[in-house]
């Protein structure tokens, strides 16, 4: 019995041993990759969208339990219990209710994208600074003289066509629209990318179970692994775990290198938004038929504003890989940057649309002349607990100063 006793003894304290190694050997490689110790628990966030990890800070929920199906924009957001969100609004976005007609007690503009969009519109509950309305509110006089009032008509993971869907939908109930996107339509102009433009990211899937059985690709990977890295974050032993964050970003790696998702169905998300291989073989033809399909939402957002005499602006974002010195923090939470001459080329093909006549502007040097940390992860801005933001202000502060170049605007004393 004792010998039986004396070998479980033995035997546990091999694996406690074979785990502290494992755990030291994760943090001597870690340290080596950052040049200093960095707290598993900053580690984890880095596997994680910030517009995501935010949405359910402090909550035992996932994003995936805020999200709510669309029938025109694939997904939005719930108020309802347990983890819905008090303060989305009557069309499941964030902040006051989208109205039905026209608001004459305000200038409404409708500000449409993706996740950087729908941050500077301000996706957090009161009282969490609403950025562009402030400041146009603060700096510049309305076309009717009324207090400027924004509709964040933005979501993460949101890209075009769903900006042009929701504007479409609501373009009747307001005075302007201002488009704010580019980074989320980018992934579609990746050599040999398998489907158009139109086909909607990764939280279409959560909330559509029935067509989840299909590659989709790096994008909803790196999502779930998001949500799982979540999990493990909350555990109070695994979250202070360098080896578990290590096994978590391995997994990550091997399975962006591979069709993980093989589906066995004939009519799957994949195909109908599928690019076909013969196209796909040719990058230049093909990075030309995504340019033309994201033009053409531009132009019918476009078209509807000219209908309903809506005053119009377009932004293409910034993004880390050009365009700002990066701080070393900045450098190890925005991943790989080598979409940056694809990117630039995406730009440099929507700016053609000025010829067009289209109101369309590069906000590619804005962060120029930051020397502090701007990005807190691939693409969205550092914002402090209480939700203030220097890349929004910022990012406000720009688009202020082109829209009063565009719509004539007067400035407040």
């Amino acid at each position: 019995m004792k010998q039986r006793i004396f070998g479980w003894i033995s035997i546990l304290i091999g694996v406690v041993l074979a785990l502290a190694t494992v755990e030291v050997a994760a943090i001597a490689w870690l340290y080596i990759e950052d040049g200093h110790y960095t707290p598993a628990a900053e580690l984890f966030e880095r596997t994680q969208n910030t517009y995501v990890r935010d949405a359910t800070k402090g909550t035992a929920c996932r994003y995936v339990d805020t999200l709510y199906p669309h029938p025109y924009v694939a997904f939005v957001h719930h108020a309802n219990p347990p983890c819905g969100q008090s303060w989305v609004n009557n069309v499941g976005l964030y902040g006051p209710d989208f109205p039905v007609i026209k608001n004459p007690n305000y200038y409404t503009v409708i500000l449409t994208g993706g996740s950087v969009a729908s941050q500077l519109g301000q996706n957090q509950g009161p009282p969490a600074p609403r950025y562009l309305e402030e400041e146009l509110n603060k700096k510049y006089v309305s076309p009717t003289g009324k207090p400027w009032l924004i509709l964040n008509g933005a979501d993460g993971a949101w890209k075009e066509p769903q900006p042009f869907i929701l504007f479409s939908l609501y373009a009747s109930s307001v005075d302007a629209v201002v488009s704010l996107g580019g980074f989320n339509e980018h992934y579609f102009f990746w050599p040999m990318a398998s489907e158009r433009l139109e086909r909607p990211l990764s939280n279409f899937i959560e909330v559509n179970p029935f067509a989840a059985d299909e590659n989709f690709g790096d994008a909803a990977i790196g999502w779930v692994m998001g949500r799982l890295a979540g999990t493990l974050a909350l555990n109070p032993v695994l979250g202070h775990s360098h080896a578990a964050y290590m096994i978590i970003r391995g997994i990550e790696q091997v399975a962006k290198g591979q069709d993980v998702f093989n589906s066995t169905k004939k009519t799957t998300l994949n195909s109908i938004f599928n690019m076909p291989m013969e196209l796909r073989k040719d990058t230049e033809l093909a990075f030309n038929i995504q340019l033309g399909l994201y033009q053409k939402y531009l132009r019918a957002t476009e078209a509807v504003a000219h209908d309903y005499n809506v005053k119009s602006a377009y932004f293409m974002q910034p993004a880390p890989a050009y365009g700002k010195v990066l701080t070393d923090v900045e450098k190890r939470n925005a991943g790989d940057l080598d979409y940056r001459d694809l990117y630039r080329r995406v730009v440099a093909g929507m700016m053609t649309l000025r010829e067009r006549g289209l109101p369309i502007y590069d906000l590619a040097d804005i962060f120029a002349n930051e020397k502090g940390t701007i990005y807190a992860d691939h693409i969205h801005y550092l914002r402090d607990a209480s939700g203030e933001s220097r890349g929004n202000r910022l990012m406000a502060a720009r688009i202020g100063e082109l829209l009063a170049e565009t719509w004539g605007l007067q400035k407040k004393p």
